[in-house]
């Protein structure tokens, strides 16, 4: 990998600018959610239709990041014995912990129940969704919807409580709308029924995933608990990730849509801020074509080998996000998703990469031949 040098000025990006003059400070090492340590303090999102397990096994081998998260469940469907996909959606591997099930829902009793299955399933801590803007989620008083209803998230608060002795953790969004703003009330609430941390999502409902997200509600709710406040929203880079931690004081911070195209961004935020730690020049890996062919090779043959019936769709679905950025890269997305099938994907992509890279005199890392056997 070749090495990208911070820029000596300090610039960031959008929300992240901090001016040169105030020193950043690194993302912290470690954070301890109730018994589980978490290191270093970073977070993968949970994200529907992302985070199953291949992703976050691939994260997890990529190195940096801490706490992995389930995609958003319904505590209803983990209650149906036949429902397939929450069962899908809960499932994990050893190397995959320290690992939090997010579950969404409005009936205390519902969730109490399901937070009592994730624990027995092993799971190391359990998440509520409060962020969600979907509107087929708000809609039954999921998600955000439950932000207009803090006395409902209270009493969910104090029934998933009482019913697990794993950490119990919450995601939430600032409010519904900017007339609306309950993120620090809902932070104490949380902290007075014994949750283990906060994790702020620092947009409104309104908002969904426009518009900047706005730190200052992280240091106002860092500013009024004393647990954990995991901050969320606008971290593209390392330097945003440092930056969030300078402006706010947040404990740990957590990455989404950012992880899906750039999945190396743990990774860069831990040699990023091992640099800050040893004062030398502040510098990460930014990843060669070489090593991005690599990424969606690996990738692709993770989902294969998961069997998962939707392995076609996740692979054109992440297409546009791993390619994103190679040039040429449009047309290598028009094959893929023409594609019918995931071995003739696979064939693609490998006829690109060596095109390009044997091309610029690279050595070829791999032969159509043994692709083929690998995936059949």
């Amino acid at each position: 990998m070749k090495k990208f040098w911070d820029n000596a000025n300090g610039s960031g990006e959008g929300a992240g600018f901090i001016p040169p003059a105030v020193p950043r400070r690194p993302v912290p090492a470690s954070v301890s959610i109730g018994s589980i340590p978490i290191a270093p303090a970073t977070v993968l999102a949970p994200m529907a239709g992302v985070t199953d397990t291949v992703f976050r096994r691939f994260i997890r081998n990529l190195g940096g990041c801490g706490l992995i998260m389930t995609e958003f469940t319904s505590a209803d469907g983990v209650l149906r014995k036949k429902d397939e996909k929450a069962k899908r959606y809960l499932h994990f591997y050893d190397d995959e912990h320290p690992i939090s099930a997010q579950l969404f829902g409005s009936d205390p009793r519902v969730i109490a129940d399901a937070a009592r299955i994730v624990e027995g399933l092993g799971f190391d801590l359990v998440d509520l969704n409060l962020g969600c803007p979907a509107k087929k989620v708000v809609k039954c008083n999921g998600g955000s919807g439950l932000l207009r209803d803090l006395p409902a998230i209270g009493h969910i608060f104090e029934a998933v409580r009482a019913a697990v002795k794993i950490p119990f953790t919450v995601k939430f969004r600032a409010g519904w709308n900017d007339e609306e703003i309950v993120c620090v009330e809902l932070a104490r609430m949380a902290e007075s029924c014994g949750l283990a941390a906060v994790a702020l999502h620092a947009r409104t409902r309104e908002q969904g995933y426009s518009g900047n997200a706005r730190w200052e509600w992280i240091a106002a709710i860092k500013d009024a608990v004393k647990i954990p406040v995991i901050g969320n929203g606008d971290i593209r880079s390392p330097e945003d990730a440092c930056a969030m931690v300078t402006q706010t004081g947040c404990d740990a911070v957590m990455i989404g849509r950012t992880a899906p195209s750039n999945p190396w961004i743990f990774r860069q935020i831990e040699q990023y801020c091992a640099g800050m730690e040893k004062a030398a020049s502040n510098s990460y890996d930014e990843p060669t074509e070489a090593d991005r062919y690599q990424m969606i090779r690996t990738y692709f043959q993770m989902l294969i080998d998961e069997e998962l019936p939707d392995a076609v769709g996740k692979m054109k679905q992440f297409a546009s996000w791993f390619t994103h950025g190679v040039p040429g890269g449009a047309g290598l997305r028009k094959t893929i998703y023409e594609s019918k099938s995931a071995v003739e994907i696979l064939v693609r992509v490998e006829e690109f990469f060596e095109a390009r890279l044997c091309g610029a005199g690279a050595p070829s890392t791999t032969s159509g031949q043994t692709l083929v056997r690998e995936t059949v």
